[in-house]
């Protein structure tokens, strides 16, 4: 498995190129040779949304493809890693999305604010709990809530990370210490230390 994903790296990284220089059929080729990818992805997104979730990975993907696809998608990543940094943005903006439209059927409701830890495994959030975080995470310094956006949503690891946004692991390690100090002071309004 590991094997054939370096072994699609190369070409993974053609099509990225080719979708820069133009080519609108390059995402279209390029698709079905990260679709796992996309589905492990999308399933750790609905996985720590929690259970009675009505849309489905492969509604997420492909609402994720669509985004991908407009002007400044997946024509932006200059590598795989990079591509899985952008789709996992992609993919909560459309939990986002999702939930704005949930929570206004509903009309209403106290916020519950989202926990944001190291568990790589599922958790419970609600509606209010991914808009609160959505919206401290649109306060964030943008490298730092790329770095929560790779890790906690996409599940990827420091060394990818770095490799998406072409930094140091160390940088990805502080930045997402400093991102998730700041998150939880945004999140339960406590004062700053």
């Amino acid at each position: 498995m590991e094997h054939e994903r370096q072994g699609s790296a190369g070409e993974v990284t053609r099509l990225l190129h080719a979708a820069q220089g133009g080519d609108q059929e390059a995402l279209d080729r390029l698709v079905p040779l990260i679709y796992e990818d996309l589905r492990r992805l999308a399933r750790r997104h609905l996985d720590r949304e929690g259970g009675g979730h009505t849309l489905q990975t492969t509604a997420l993907i492909h609402e994720a493809y669509l985004k991908l696809a407009g002007p400044g998608g997946a024509q932006a990543a200059s590598n795989r890693a990079h591509f899985m940094a952008i789709a996992a943005r992609a993919m909560r903006q459309v939990l986002v999305d999702y939930a704005r439209r949930r929570k206004a059927a509903k009309r209403g409701g106290g916020i519950i604010y989202a926990t944001l830890g190291d568990a790589a495994g599922p958790v419970d959030a609600s509606a209010d709990d991914l808009l609160a975080l959505s919206d401290a995470l649109d306060q964030l310094d943008p490298r730092q809530r790329q770095v929560i956006e790779c890790r906690f949503f996409g599940g990827m690891e420091e060394k990818e990370i770095a490799e998406a946004l072409g930094v140091s692991e160390r940088t990805v390690r502080r930045d997402w210490v400093k991102a998730r100090a700041w998150l939880h002071r945004a999140l339960y309004r406590t004062p700053p230390a």
